[in-house]
C-alpha cells in the first residue's frame, strides 16, 4: 500500500507542476498581447491611428496637411484606419499564442475565434469612383461651397410730392 501510496503523490505532484507551468504560460501569453499595439497610416500621411490590443484606440494624430479635406472624409478614413487595425488583433493573439501556450490549446482556440469574431476584417475597399466612370454627370452642389448670392431687391421708390400735399415737410419725410 505504501507504493500507492508514493505513486499518487507523485502523480498530483506532476500535476501540480503541469498546472503551474500552464499558467505561467497564460500569464506570458496575457502580458505580451497586453502590451502590443497597432499602428496604421493613411496613404497621404495626413492620419496615424495607434490602437491597443483591446481594440481601443489609444491615439489619434491628425497631421496639418489634412487641413484641406473634408471633415466627413477625415472621419471616413479615421474609421477605415480603425477597422483595419483591429482586424489585426486575431493575427497578433495568435502570434503570442503560438509563441507561449500553443495552437492547439482549446482555450487558445476560443480566445482566437473570439477575437475574430469581434473584430473582423474590414469591408474591401471600393475603388474611388467619378461621375464620368458610370456615365453621369453630378449636379449637385458641394456642401463646401458658398451659397449663391441673392439679388439685393432695388430700393423702394421714393415719393414725390405732389403739388396739394399741404404735409407742411416740403416732400421730406418727418425723420430728416
Amino acid at each position: 500500500m505504501p507504493e500507492d501510496i508514493a505513486g499518487s503523490e507523485q502523480m498530483l505532484a506532476n500535476w501540480n507542476q503541469n498546472i503551474q507551468e500552464r499558467a505561467a504560460r497564460y500569464q506570458e501569453m496575457a502580458t505580451r498581447v497586453q502590451g502590443m499595439t497597432i499602428s496604421e497610416r493613411s496613404s497621404d500621411g495626413s492620419i496615424e491611428i495607434l490602437v491597443g490590443s483591446n481594440g481601443i484606440l489609444q491615439n489619434l494624430v491628425i497631421a496639418e496637411s489634412a487641413a484641406g479635406k473634408r471633415m466627413s472624409e477625415i472621419s471616413g478614413e479615421i474609421m477605415k484606419l480603425l477597422q483595419r487595425a483591429q482586424s489585426r488583433i486575431p493575427e497578433l493573439l495568435q502570434e503570442a499564442m503560438a509563441e507561449t501556450i500553443g495552437t492547439q490549446d482549446e482555450t487558445a482556440n476560443v480566445l482566437f475565434a473570439e477575437a475574430k469574431k469581434n473584430f473582423p476584417a474590414p469591408p474591401a475597399e471600393e475603388p474611388t469612383r467619378t461621375p464620368y466612370d458610370r456615365n453621369e454627370i453630378n449636379f449637385r452642389v458641394e456642401d463646401d461651397a458658398p451659397p449663391p448670392a441673392r439679388p439685393t431687391p432695388p430700393p423702394p421708390p421714393r415719393r414725390r410730392p405732389r403739388p396739394d400735399d399741404d404735409d407742411d415737410f416740403g416732400g421730406e419725410s418727418v425723420l430728416t
